[in-house]
């Protein structure tokens, strides 16, 4: 068979398979939405009144899995291979409106079991006591749990040795000296354990391995920082979203170690215009940020996003991304369109969320695809879901707080999952006793948590006796049309991408298998050999040429948008000559394009020029800056932009005003260095921003080197850290914002 009649073969069984996806499938009707209530109660609601407080589509129901006393303030959730689920607790939580004593080590992680499998929780034990705001956590083995607090970068390994739902052992398993500078919504988030068996978190370009013996710790310079919240797809693409730059979704149109392309074609148009259907006026923003009705006219507030990847909800569903928004107390459901290789997010419903409360309260900040097939939403259930440093006095959300009680709501929480009333969500797993081969079957399962869950457990095991069985299952190309033409309802196209990831995770990457993967009749697994042989283009592997010339011309543009990415890791010409080929032929391919651009490129451009610019400053001033340039980059990057001229809105918009030739930025020091400390509220240049927070927890170095960058943007001087810094520190004895006016009074 001849390369061309062998794709054309592909392309064929392609368009069979997407018809018979499409007879498999139906979408869901929208419901009608109840009248807006513009000025709804926030007194407290029983667990059983907010469930009446709920809008979904005809058929979709909620179903109360656990509530306080058994839960109080949770913001995230996980479940170990047993479905016992953790549940990480920030109980020191804004319990005033000046988030009096927020910094107290007095929070939990629980331990919750359904004993009698019906869904909601029976059992509770804390599992972890006196923690500082734990806000990531992520189930290991039997018994183990890695959790990271807030404020710092370690990671630390819990375990239960007698089974009594309390861990008795802690061990630190990652340790990084430096401190987590900013509020505690400016940290990371995530620990996801990625397809690729990196575990992933948001803001810092730091990822781990973790093995049976050890922890790997590895940085990309230039992988997406989000903020609340990460989830991956089938092919381990992470979807991140950040509520400082009001940005619902981002990141998602490769996988992260790529870097970050996010092109404003990503969102529908109309996208970021959300529904709620009662009034909103808790919003940071104030009135500009409401509609006629009093609801919210904009994303604000995202965390805690999740693809839905179960079993258990209707077809249609599966591979939907869900953003919850507390702010809005509404859930979003997107579609994930692909539009010539361009990931495109849609709202499926007309001028309505897929989930709405009128419940004031209702406070959703994670959702989950969980071991039952149903999705699950994490319900902080409060009055204030803003950080201390936006609700000061002279803000536009205190005298509402005040106003509404909102203050008052405090120390509870909800979990909830969402069911079909024609399906009925799956049993508890029983993951943990298996041994490696027996977990090998739930590769396939349909439900991608036990995809995920079982690749997990046989790499933390370390079996190599199965390595034969999961190459033979990575092998299995007919079993594919089995899935269309059989009545084994499996996707054995998923199967043998993790099967391909399992050897991977085991240390095994077998040249000549992936080299016939690159046959495979699924694109998808196509994708996934291009991936896995990145190594052997590091280390300047011939073989595989032959095979890349042939994938150049791929009926799909997924698997030649792969390859573009993957050439990166060549130093080859004949790399570079077939990045040229592939360009000239997808030159008006805005997604292929954008890669062979950043491929052909080799080197952080943007680091290499700032070098440049600043090679003749003094070395001291040097390093500040560049170490200002890292810091920038994990955190001021989402409201301000890469090139400093402010992250642009969906409508063009700014998110926060330019710091380039700002006259701030190229004034006076001082000034500068008070904005940092106090923050700034009010018009800046005419504009209201909103808000721009304190940063005064950050030491004096942190603030010299952030500014010095800043400022050397702008081809000023640096700032020093105790003799410019320190010494403002030291006499400034306002607590307050900062507006501009009494600043330029100063």
């Amino acid at each position: 068979m001849n390369n061309k009649t062998h794709y054309l073969l592909l392309a064929s069984f392609a368009l069979l398979v997407n018809c018979k996806k499409e007879e498999k499938t139906y979408f869901d009707n929208k419901y009608t939405k109840p009248e807006i209530i513009k000025e709804a109660s926030a007194a407290f609601q029983s667990p059983e009144e907010s469930l009446e407080s709920f809008y979904l589509p005809d058929g979709y129901q909620i179903e109360l899995v656990a509530s306080e006393p058994m839960i109080d303030e949770p913001v995230t959730i996980a479940w170990d291979g047993d479905g016992k689920m953790y549940v990480a607790e920030m109980n020191t939580y804004m319990q005033d409106v000046d988030g009096t004593g927020t910094n107290r080590s007095i929070s939990k992680i629980k331990q919750l079991i359904d004993v009698d499998g019906d869904g909601k929780m029976d059992k509770s034990t804390v599992f972890i006591d006196s923690l500082l705001l734990p806000r990531m956590i992520l189930p290991l083995g039997d018994g183990e749990l890695i959790v990271n607090e807030t404020y710092s970068y370690d990671l630390w390994s819990y375990k239960d040795t007698d089974g009594d739902g309390v861990a008795d052992t802690k061990k630190r398993v990652y340790y990084n000296p430096n401190r987590r500078g900013g509020n505690l919504e400016h940290q990371q988030s995530g620990l996801l354990w990625n397809l690729d068996n990196w575990v992933y978190t948001t803001y810092n370009p730091i990822r781990f391995k973790f093995t049976k013996d050890e922890v790997i710790a590895d940085s990309l310079d230039h992988m997406p920082r989000g903020q609340w919240g990460l989830t991956q797809d089938d092919l381990g693409v992470m979807y991140y979203s950040t509520a400082g730059g009001e940005n619902p979704a981002y990141g998602f149109q490769n996988p992260a170690p790529y870097g970050d392309y996010s092109p404003k074609e990503r969102l529908e148009k109309g996208f970021m215009e959300t529904w709620p259907i009662v009034g909103t006026p808790d919003v940071q923003g104030g009135p500009f940020r409401l509609k006629k009705d009093g609801t919210l006219n904009h994303f604000t507030g995202v965390a805690g996003q999740e693809i839905y990847r179960g079993h258990k909800l209707p077809k249609s569903m599966y591979g939907d991304l869900f953003i919850p928004e507390p702010v809005g107390r509404f859930i979003r459901r997107a579609k994930v369109n692909t539009i010539d290789g361009l990931k495109v997010l849609s709202n499926p419903y007309f001028q309505t969320e897929f989930l709405g409360s009128t419940d004031l309260n209702f406070r959703p900040v994670w959702s989950s695809t969980g071991p039952d097939g149903t999705l699950y939403v994490v319900d902080m259930y409060r009055g204030i879901i803003q950080e201390s440093n936006w609700t000061r006095k002279g803000s536009k959300i205190r005298p509402v707080i005040e106003r509404k009680g909102l203050d008052k709501n405090i120390g509870r929480g909800r979990i909830y999952r969402i069911v079909h009333k024609d399906i009925q969500p799956d049993k508890k797993p029983e993951l943990l006793s298996k041994t490696a081969k027996e977990l090998i079957p739930y590769l396939g399962h349909r439900n991608g948590w036990y995809r995920n869950t079982a690749q997990k457990l046989i790499i933390l095991k370390g079996d190599e006796s199965v390595v034969s069985t999961l190459k033979d299952l990575a092998m299995d190309n007919e079993s594919l049309w089995n899935k269309w033409f059989g009545n084994d309802d499996k996707d054995y196209g998923l199967e043998r991408i993790h099967a391909l990831w399992t050897l991977e995770g085991l240390g095994i990457v077998d040249s000549e298998m992936l080299q016939q993967k690159m046959q495979d009749p699924d694109a998808r697994v196509r994708v996934t050999a291009i991936r896995l042989s990145e190594r052997f283009m590091k280390n300047g592997e011939k073989d595989f040429l032959k095979n890349y010339e042939q994938l150049a011309e791929d009926p799909s543009i997924e698997v030649v948008h792969q390859l573009a990415l993957s050439l990166k890791y060549s130093e080859t010409q004949k790399a570079t000559s077939l990045l040229k080929q592939i360009q000239s032929k997808y030159s008006e391919n805005q997604v292929v394009s954008h890669a062979i651009t950043e491929s052909l490129k080799k080197d952080d451009e943007v680091l290499l020029a700032l070098q440049e610019r600043i090679k003749h400053r003094a070395s001291g001033d040097k390093t500040s800056i560049l170490k200002g340039y890292d810091i920038y980059n994990g955190l001021c990057i989402t409201c301000h932009g890469n090139d400093l001229r402010g992250a642009q809105n969906e409508d063009g918009s700014l998110v926060a005003p330019s710091l380039i030739g700002s006259k701030r930025v190229m004034g006076d020091k001082q000034k500068l260095i008070k904005i940092l400390l106090n923050g700034l509220i009010g018009e800046v240049d005419g504009k209201d921003y909103g808000v721009m927070m304190s940063l005064k927890s950050n030491d004096n170095e942190w603030i010299a080197n952030v500014l010095s960058y800043v400022r050397a943007m702008n081809d000023k001087g640096a700032v020093k850290s105790w003799g410019d810094v320190g010494k403002v520190r030291q006499t400034n004895k306002r607590k307050e914002y900062w507006t501009l006016k009494e600043l330029e009074a100063e």
